[in-house]
């Protein structure tokens, strides 16, 4: 099991702990951010199109497509009533390489992501709560 740790570090600002990595996690202006790092939604988008991105480009290169270049874009919506982004679409493109009849195969590829993966099946998110008379979680 892994475990990724996010701390308030200031004004909220965020720090979370992946292994030996830390990225830095900003909220809008609307909730007191200051534009110092990307927002959660932001760094949500980012992980979607980087996991295409890694899985399109191992294919890619074990085909022989040349993957030089290779952008993810991610176009979303956000919407209210709750809060979240909608219609996510995710536009590959290979600005060197040509996938001829391949597309399909790329497709199912960028599908199998475990971020995609994880977005399309997971059924929810169960929250525990400790505080000060706590034992510490980790």
């Amino acid at each position: 099991m892994g475990t990724i740790t996010t701390r308030l570090v200031g004004e909220m600002l965020f720090e979370s702990q992946m292994g030996q990595h830390k990225l830095m996690i900003d909220v809008p202006p609307s909730m007191g951010g200051s534009d110092r790092a990307p927002t959660p939604p932001e760094i949500f988008v980012a992980s979607l199109g980087s996991c295409v991105a890694a899985f399109v480009a191992q294919y890619c290169n074990r085909v022989g497509i040349d993957a030089s270049g290779l952008e993810v874009a991610i176009i979303f919506d956000k919407a209210d009533n709750p809060t979240r982004l909608t219609n996510l679409r995710a536009v590959i493109t290979l600005p060197h390489g040509e996938y001829g009849n391949r597309e399909e195969a790329l497709r199912r590829v960028a599908e199998h992501c475990p971020v995609h993966e994880t977005i399309t099946t997971l059924g929810g998110v169960t929250f525990e709560f400790h505080d000060a008379k706590d034992e510490a979680l980790v």
